[in-house]
């Protein structure tokens, strides 16, 4: 009998393996962390050259039917019916509180859409979004566990990526994607889209030829196997969210400074009529970017936040941040400490310890 607790594989586990991964679970996979070269060697491969994640843990589902984008639309978020052929957007999932069930990307194809959510939240966003599927002529497939997906990132990688396919990469722009060959693997989306606020692409194709393509993208002699440590810190350094850490179903996208993905013209969408209450009301707290000056005070989640010296919030993301060379962080504090410059306080072993606002993202990439 097959243990229900087992860990699922992605179908890059053999060359993991091969290549010395470090492995861990992670939200149900056993994951690479770390290469033997390391987090550190990896982060700074990828902010100046190209990294490779194996992202294949990821959830993806299809939304087909006469009413895909009514669908799409009462769901999420965001305005799907502005995207073209071809485009990719950043929008969400909210329960009828207004607070996040989940950040995801929504896709548009000739004849569907498809929507990647979070590996740790994909069966509970199913049962979520399929809740409300009855009201609409539309179907909903989980295509998760057929489908591998591979990010490769770093200012070379279009150049590198480019000597593997015939699609022109240099007209895909941000958010938007082609489908073509890679490697000789006919079908793959090629989406210029990623995690880690550098150029690149993250490639979707049938897991059946997962081992091909992997090969061929090492074979090119300018990518490295990157891990899970490093794509924390990356998307750190970006200020980008990170579902479980500094959004979650407790706060909604006004407080995590993402309101840029609500568009409440669109007409109505589960939560709508939570966050136009909470627009029209004073935000109790806003989630910022902080650093800390102290040599060798790192902030980690869970560690105690002060703003005007009483309890805040508490440390949501935390790292030393391996391109700045501080340390960096996020958290929720009251409106009258969001601007830049303020002072908050984090606790760190028992030790209140200076931090200082900082506009997201602390990291700038060179155009």
């Amino acid at each position: 009998m097959t243990d229900p607790t087992a860990l699922k594989r992605t179908p890059f586990h053999a060359q993991h393996l091969a290549a010395g991964a470090k492995m861990v679970p992670f939200a149900g996979f056993e994951m690479p962390v770390t290469y033997p070269q390391g987090l550190l060697a990896e982060h700074h491969a990828v902010r100046s050259a190209c990294g490779v994640f194996d992202v294949s843990h990821m959830g993806e589902f299809i939304v087909r039917g006469p009413q895909a984008l009514d669908f799409i639309q009462y769901v999420t978020t965001n305005d799907a019916a502005k995207l073209a052929v071809g485009q990719a957007q950043y929008s969400a999932f909210l329960n009828e509180r207004g607070t996040f069930e989940d950040d995801c990307l929504v896709y548009r194809f000739e004849d569907h859409y498809l929507l990647v959510v979070n590996a740790s939240n994909k069966d509970k966003d199913f049962a979520h979004i399929g809740h409300h599927l009855r009201r609409f002529d539309a179907t909903l497939t989980d295509i998760s566990d057929d489908i591998a997906l591979l990010a490769v990132q770093g200012p070379t990688a279009a150049a590198l990526l480019q000597t593997l396919t015939p699609a022109d990469l240099s007209t895909v722009a941000y958010y938007h994607f082609t489908v073509g060959p890679v490697a000789g693997v006919p079908g793959v989306t090629i989406s210029r889209t990623g995690y880690t606020g550098e150029d690149g692409f993250e490639l979707y194709f049938d897991a059946a030829h997962a081992s091909a393509i992997w090969t061929a993208l090492m074979g090119t002699g300018g990518m490295v196997p990157a891990g899970l440590g490093c794509r924390d810190t990356l998307r750190l350094e970006m200020g980008m969210a990170l579902y479980g850490n500094d959004i979650d179903d407790t706060v909604n996208p006004y407080e995590a400074g993402l309101g840029w993905i609500v568009k409440l013209g669109k007409g109505d969408f589960v939560g709508r009529a939570a966050l136009e209450a909470a627009k029209a009301a004073p935000l109790p707290h806003k989630l910022v970017g902080f650093t800390i000056g102290e040599r060798g005070a790192i902030p980690r989640k869970g560690y105690p936040v002060f703003a005007g010296g009483a309890p805040s919030w508490h440390v949501c993301s935390g790292t030393m941040s391996p391109t700045l060379g501080v340390a960096i962080g996020t958290a929720y504090v009251p409106l009258t400490h969001t601007a830049p410059g303020s002072s908050i306080e984090v606790e760190i072993r028992g030790k209140r310890v200076a931090a200082t606002v900082t506009k997201f993202p602390f990291y700038q990439r060179a155009k």
